[in-house]
């Protein structure tokens, strides 16, 4: 079966899921270069308004420019008003307002829907999916910023306290990464409240929840914690995810316990820094400890980790732990000579092995390719252009600090992989090359000697 019947515009689904990004990215490059969106006389430059639109649409929080020290009040909220949307999807966004309106939605407003949030069927109750993800999401996010703003509100007064609550829960739940706390110091993320572990917990928490999947909510939603009736796709991505957690958890311990950056921490905050070292980096962009003070064992586990990035159908970038899990279990039944690859008493289907090894290569691919342009037009190490890159197609957000100074070309480069890893790999490929049909012809079989 080809693509899906196209609209008016003659788009597919995917094309038109990735028109939408631009559109918001569009009318946050706009908004951001009004002089009432900066602190400064004159407003923003055109360069600095569409990455920083980019990187909020595309929830990875590179910034060229410090937010807080930058940015005035009101484009802080348009920045806000942009992670919100890149979290959820404009096609999400769209959906609940008409599903509020009252509108019946149509066969093409469902399968918006359902590509938009990963759903799997256009049944009934997909309307009430997509009200669940944004109560949800609404829900999470007020919870996290009453309890951030026990701890901040003192710290900045009401106005300030509160503000700096829901703008940091919403960044968090949306594993955006920009922050507000260039008001203690520019570029410094959570370095300057690194001693708090309300804080620092409380977003950490965050950033598991919106990173672990609409789909997951929903299934957990519908069953509690009856592990044996979830599908197998929220059985591997918990599965995938708390392997990774505490496997980076652990490892985060070790490699850093007596390095620079942990210096003068007593046990329980190593413990918990550990924990926020792990987490961050799937894929929310804040950073409690100065990358300068890391070893080079927990900057490469941090570039691992980056990549994988958070589950599917979720705020979080990354190639999707779903994807890594898929491989592993791919790697096994091939190493025993199996002729299907199981998870959970499941046959895991030959075209979501083959998706899996294509979004793989895709952002191994990328992610090598830009870290080669990067090191040839900047004077800036392998290290520091490889972590950029990771970041960027990540859309995680953290930083070695080279991204301000980046001429306009490694710019450019940093954008087209925020907009990729937001889409998705093999997704971005689609919405430039999606055919509109399969001629039905199967080719003769080849041999093709490997390993």
């Amino acid at each position: 079966m080809g693509a899906e019947k196209k609209n008016g515009f003659n788009l597919t689904v995917t094309q038109l899921i990735a028109l939408s990004f631009v559109l918001v990215i569009l009318v946050g490059t706009t908004l951001l270069c009004l002089p009432v969106s900066t602190k400064g006389e004159g407003g923003a430059s055109f360069g600095d308004a569409l990455f920083t639109s980019v990187s909020a649409t595309c929830v990875t929080g590179l910034v060229v420019q410090d937010t807080y020290t930058y940015w005035s009040v009101f484009g802080q909220a348009v920045i806000l008003c942009m992670i919100q949307i890149g979290g959820l999807g404009l096609m999400t966004v769209l959906s609940m307002v008409f599903l509020f309106a009252g509108k019946r939605l149509t066969l093409n407003d469902r399968k918006l829907m359902m590509q938009s949030t990963g759903k799997e069927s256009m049944n009934n109750k997909l309307g009430t999916f997509v009200r669940y993800i944004v109560l949800g999401t609404v829900g999470f996010e007020l919870f996290a910023a009453v309890i951030l703003a026990f701890r901040l509100v003192p710290a900045f007064g009401w106005r300030d306290g509160i503000w700096y609550s829901v703008f940091h829960s919403v960044s968090a739940f949306c594993n955006a990464g920009f922050d507000l706390f260039g008001k203690n110091e520019p570029f410094s993320s959570l370095t300057t409240v690194a001693s708090d572990p309300v804080i620092i917990i409380t977003i950490g928490v965050l950033i598991l929840v919106g990173g672990t999947g609409f789909l997951v909510w929903d299934d957990i939603f519908k069953n509690k914690f009856r592990f044996s009736r979830y599908s197998v796709h929220t059985k591997i991505a918990l599965s995938a995810s708390a392997v990774l957690l505490f496997g980076g958890w652990l490892l985060m311990l070790v490699f850093e316990y007596s390095s620079p950056a942990f210096e003068g921490f007593t046990l329980w905050e190593k413990i918990y820094h550990s924990f926020f070292a792990a987490v961050t980096p799937r894929t929310a962009g804040f950073n409690a400890i100065p990358f300068e003070g890391m070893s080079e064992s927990g900057i490469l586990l941090t570039d691992v980790l980056m990549l994988i990035g958070g589950c599917s159908g979720s705020t979080a970038g990354g190639m999707k732990t779903t994807t890594l899990a898929v491989l592993v279990l791919a790697t096994v039944a091939c190493a025993r000579k199996n002729k299907s690859v199981n998870a959970f008493k499941r046959k895991i289907d030959d075209e979501t092995v083959r998706q899996a090894s294509a979004i793989a290569l895709i952002y191994v691919v990328a992610a090598a390719f830009a870290t080669l342009v990067l090191c040839a037009i900047e004077d800036i190490s392998l290290k520091e252009a490889l972590f950029e890159v990771i970041s960027a197609v990540g859309t995680v957000g953290l930083s070695m600090g080279v991204t301000p100074a980046l001429s306009i070309p490694a710019r450019i480069v940093l954008m087209l992989l925020m907009f990729a890893g937001r889409l998705g790999g093999l997704t971005f490929i689609l919405s430039l090359a999606e055919r509109r049909s399969h001629p039905p012809v199967e080719r003769p079989s080849g041999k093709v000697l490997i390993g």
